[in-house]
């Protein structure tokens, strides 16, 4: 039997039955059991090879295996659980075009920078600059997606401007560098690759990345920017 037909022997072991005690059992007999007089003991002659019905399995293979099947279910429930998209009926393109980089951006595949502009509960026009990958991260989304709450740019943000009381703010994430000395306007440094992301509408984006204008019903302007790192992880 190759090392493939043996995993998958093994996994079918391991998803049949919960504990390794349970596998011992299965290949125990009433007649190992008539002339054994002991269930511990039969169930240390089929764990040493020397009893049983069936294949041999150690002890630390099972519970290796056990605990890596386990893992894996729970990572893959995780992954569901934290697309906060998913299911949700999107009629917006900009929510449309959130939940399309929303996986991505979780797992780092994509790094994408939100540029909106828009009225605040205020009324006061503010415009700015958000890190989605950060805001992920430290935001749960779900009011997004089904529509409760607007997604807005604040002054914890990359960059955030109030039109009206004129209040400028630019923070660095966990993501990106802010450069906002630079003459032609502001720039964003991705941390993993150091590249550089202009956000000028009238200059080139950059190395790797790309800006999309959105259509939507939900903003005054609404831009995203993708960037693809190439640094080997």
């Amino acid at each position: 039997m190759d090392q493939d037909d043996s995993l998958t022997a093994l996994d079918n072991i391991v998803t049949q039955f919960n504990t390794y005690e349970d596998f011992l059992d299965s290949q125990i007999t009433t007649m190992d059991l008539y002339y054994l007089e002991d269930e511990g003991l039969a169930r240390q002659l089929v764990e040493l090879g020397y009893r049983g019905t069936g294949e041999i399995v150690k002890r630390e293979d099972f519970e290796a295996r056990k605990a890596a099947i386990e893992i894996a279910r729970l990572a893959e429930r995780t992954q569901k659980k934290t697309l906060t998209s998913a299911g949700k009926d999107l009629q917006d393109t900009f929510l449309k075009a959130l939940a399309m980089r929303e996986e991505d951006n979780r797992n780092g595949k994509v790094s994408s920078v939100i540029f909106i502009r828009d009225k605040n509960s205020h009324g006061q026009e503010i415009s700015g600059y958000i890190d989605y990958a950060h805001r992920l991260k430290v935001e749960d989304f779900e009011v997004y997606f089904n529509g409760k709450k607007r997604l807005l740019p604040k002054p914890s943000d990359l960059s955030f401007y109030n039109w009206d009381s004129h209040i400028a703010v630019c923070n660095s994430s966990s993501n990106y560098q802010v450069i906002s000395d630079n003459p032609e306007g502001l720039l964003f440094k991705y941390k993993r690759d150091r590249k550089i992301l202009n956000v000028d509408p009238k200059a080139q984006p950059g190395d790797n990345s790309t800006r999309v204008p959105i259509q939507t019903e939900l903003y005054i302007q609404a831009v995203i920017f993708d960037h693809i790192s190439r640094r080997k992880t």
